[in-house]
């Protein structure tokens, strides 16, 4: 199921103010991305990075992790060539437990500042959100991407609002139901004669991604509306046509 996303301007790497943004954006801007359109100011360099990036959190969506995240060399530390280290690790390196203490401006500010942290730390924060960097690294500015709705427009639109008619009917009997009975929920007609076809495999492909937005809850097969579900649900029944949420049975 696609996810609406965002892109908002969170920082500089850079220097705004000796090198200013030409694009005149400034931190907070948001452009969105509801499967239709895409809107809200943006800079065009940054532009077929951040938009190609938004389309992948898009069918992904809160799952999806930067590749780099995984990489151990984050957790290294500072290091030094030395020849009496080979015996240890192969190639000859040595650890400097410490941090330098670089200007505000080096280069190395353009690395995650997690990555490569003494003491080391205890969990992998690094490259935890999906970042895009502005390709102008005097200016640097930082666009997160994430995800903030189900798409509600466009090609999504019916996969959309076949996950808003099964939190619907879950949550009408009780708010709690088998993943696997859902169906029973629907008739004949209504599993297979609309867009698409409500078959087990997309059901569970439902239940997974409303509950990345914390709209339910899957346990030992079964799956639960949250509140915060049952007020998305009641909040997109005043967003469609009264015809069509007649229709849906919502």
């Amino acid at each position: 199921m696609p996810f609406a996303t965002k892109a908002t301007l969170i920082g500089f790497q850079g220097d705004p103010e000796r090198y200013p943004c030409h694009a005149m954006l400034k931190i907070g801007d948001v452009v969105t991305f509801d499967g239709a359109e895409l809107k809200g100011k943006m800079c065009p360099d940054v532009m077929p990075k951040l938009a190609e990036m938004m389309n992948t959190v898009r069918a992904a969506g809160p799952r999806y992790v930067v590749p780099g995240h995984y990489n151990q060399f984050w957790f290294s530390v500072n290091s030094t060539r030395d020849e009496q280290y080979k015996k240890f690790d192969g190639n000859g390196w040595r650890p400097i437990n410490k941090m330098y203490d670089e200007p505000k401006y080096h280069v190395r500010c353009l690395q995650d500042p997690n990555a490569f942290q003494w003491p080391i730390p205890e969990e992998n924060l690094v490259m935890t959100d999906v970042v895009i960097p502005c390709p102008d690294s005097r200016t640097g500015a930082l666009f997160k991407i994430e995800v903030y709705d189900l798409t509600t427009a466009g090609m999504d639109l019916p996969y959309t609002r076949r996950a808003f008619t099964v939190m619907d009917r879950v949550a009408k009997t009780g708010g709690a139901y088998p993943i696997n009975k859902i169906q029973e929920l629907y008739t004949e007609d209504e599993l297979y004669d609309i867009y698409p076809p409500l078959s087990n495999v997309l059901i569970k492909m439902i239940a997974e991604e409303i509950e990345l937005l914390d709209w339910a809850v899957v346990e030992d097969g079964q799956i639960t509306i949250t509140e915060k579900g049952k007020e998305r649900v009641a909040r997109y029944k005043t967003e469609i046509p009264a015809e069509d949420a007649e229709a849906l049975g919502l």
